[in-house]
């Protein structure tokens, strides 16, 4: 126990400093990308155009039938092959963005459907335009209603940030690996790791809850 206190003491900076500045940052620029291609992604969905709709069915389907690992190594090792050279970061950020966005769209794309007829109806009937109109009714409706499973997208891409150590990014979970090699104590490490990303699901959880009482409070107060 005590050679376990002690490594976890002597380790931690090292793991810390590679979540401040590689794992923490690479969660936030990859879920905004991913939000942003959501949204896209749920507009060509329910879009009046055939090709559109085909196109972000395409998007959809490969992304979330394949998995992410792969993907990592599709941007990463197989670009290259026709003369594309992404770094370690483009990568990660590519791959993360692209398989989550698949499925943030699709939470928008539903909780969009929710939203009734008669919003648009009543909007139009006010002479808003479609962007007015998705801007003030729609898309604040739609984040209540998609939150919860946005929310969980994004605790599940900070885990999947830890796949990003295979392409020689050196993320928490690389840096864990390089300790390993030098202290041969993988158990006690990796223990250290999964803490470390456990915390970090935590916060996110709280911050979750949160989001969803300041979204819900207004259709609290029109039930209570």
């Amino acid at each position: 126990m005590d050679r376990a206190i002690e490594l976890w003491v002597d380790s931690f900076p090292a793991l810390f400093s590679a979540t401040i500045t590689v794992t923490i940052p690479l969660s936030l620029i990859s879920i905004g990308i991913a939000l942003v291609l959501g949204m896209i992604t749920a507009q060509a969905r329910l879009s009046k155009f055939r090709v559109l709709r085909a196109i972000g069915w395409f998007y959809v389907w490969v992304f979330r039938g394949t998995p992410l690992l792969v993907q990592l190594f599709i941007v990463f090792f197989g670009l290259p092959s026709i003369g594309i050279y992404p770094t370690p970061w483009g990568a990660g950020i590519a791959a993360l963005s692209l398989n989550t966005g698949a499925y943030v769209g699709e939470a928008i794309r539903g909780a969009q459907l929710s939203v009734p007829r008669g919003q648009w109806e009543a909007a139009r009937s006010l002479r808003m335009s479609h962007w007015q109109t998705m801007r003030h009714v729609i898309y604040p409706q739609i984040w209540r209603v998609a939150l919860p499973t946005i929310m969980n997208q994004f605790i599940d891409l900070v885990k999947g940030t830890s796949l990003v150590s295979v392409i020689t990014l050196a993320d928490v979970t690389q840096v864990a690996q390089q300790i390993t090699a030098r202290t041969y104590e993988p158990l006690i490490m990796y223990v250290e790791v999964a803490f470390i990303y456990l915390l970090l699901s935590t916060v996110l959880t709280w911050i979750q809850g949160r989001l969803e009482k300041s979204t819900s409070r207004y259709v609290v107060k029109a039930n209570a």
